[in-house]
């Protein structure tokens, strides 16, 4: 059981706790649209049936092996066209804990959380609910795997299939979500060239030759930054930089 959180300021101040749900983002709008869930609730389930990925992908999960979560933020403060910084400062939060069990972390553009060699450990997807252009609220779901050690995908991997120990979720969690609290104040505070020059540092292939495709085409290309808009900017053989939004480039 995930109790109430006693050393954070407001996340994790009122936690739904289910054994099993199809999609922790779709509760945690729906709790958001009864108003049945403000900023800093937390939504997490052992069993994920529907879990949600990037792409329209489904996320799965073995029951009471890994951590799967939603967060309700409310991040009014931001305009609409700086919602990337969000997925930074949320993917720096999650890489900072993560390191401390599994070194050479990095994050897979936009959100996957993966260890070169060994696969995606981790991934995250934001949705947002809007009034007009005004941002009303954000549910930030996350998927760590942690303890499972049998994977469909030979691109997964979890903490323990690294490491070979067991780990405490529980634990886990509550330093997990202590430090998505100081990602997110780190955001309030406006630090905003500090999210972005730690999220590039960790970039997956950031000034890397590597082969892509795109349009049909394969490519070498180098990954340079990224635009305000959160698009990916890769360097071509002849020096042009190509932008990239969701699902128009695919890494080979």
């Amino acid at each position: 059981m995930y109790k109430i959180l006693a050393n954070t300021i407001f996340l994790g101040k009122d936690v739904h706790f289910l054994p099993e749900c199809h999609s922790t983002n779709d509760i945690a709008l729906n709790l958001v649209r009864q108003r049945q869930a403000d900023e800093g609730s937390v939504i997490i389930c052992d069993h994920q049936t529907k879990g949600k990925g990037q792409r329209g992908n489904l996320w799965q999960s073995h029951a009471g092996k890994n951590l799967i979560f939603s967060l309700v933020l409310r991040p009014d403060f931001m305009d609409l066209s700086e919602q990337f910084y969000l997925n930074m400062a949320v993917s720096n939060s999650i890489r900072r804990l993560l390191q401390d069990y599994v070194p050479h972390l990095e994050v897979k553009w936009p959100n996957d959380l993966i260890v070169p060699g060994f696969g995606k450990v981790g991934g995250i997807l934001i949705e947002n609910t809007f009034s007009g252009k005004e941002w009303e609220y954000a549910v930030v779901g996350i998927g760590l795997n942690i303890n499972q050690r049998e994977f469909e995908s030979a691109n997964a991997a979890s903490i323990s299939t690294i490491t070979g120990s067991q780990f405490e979720l529980e634990e886990i969690f509550r330093l997990l979500i202590t430090q998505l609290e100081q990602g997110y104040i780190q955001l309030k505070k406006g630090k905003w060239n500090e999210i972005k020059a730690e999220y590039l540092m960790h970039l997956y292939r950031m000034d890397s030759w590597a082969n892509y495709s795109a349009e049909g085409k394969q490519f070498s290309g180098k990954i340079v930054g990224i635009n305000a808009d959160g698009k990916l900017q890769v360097e071509l053989k002849d020096g042009e930089i190509a932008i990239f939004g969701l699902k128009e480039i695919s890494f080979l």
